[in-house]
């Protein structure tokens, strides 16, 4: 069973995660083969304040 975690920003709309979530899914099914329905994935989504790049705080 696959389990796909996915790390980003906060802000993206319910229709964004659901057209990830179908994408991510079918591409699961039509190159490992697992069945849809052994596909796990969980947004977590991020505040500016607690996401740094470059050795910066986004939210800065």
């Amino acid at each position: 069973m696959p389990m796909i975690t996915v790390d980003w920003l906060e802000g993206r709309t319910p229709a964004q995660k659901a057209a990830l979530v179908a994408a991510v899914t079918q591409a699961l099914v039509d190159i490992a083969h697992v069945p849809k329905e052994q596909v796990w994935i969980v947004f977590r989504d991020v505040t500016r304040a607690n996401w740094a790049m470059a050795g910066k705080l986004l939210e800065s």
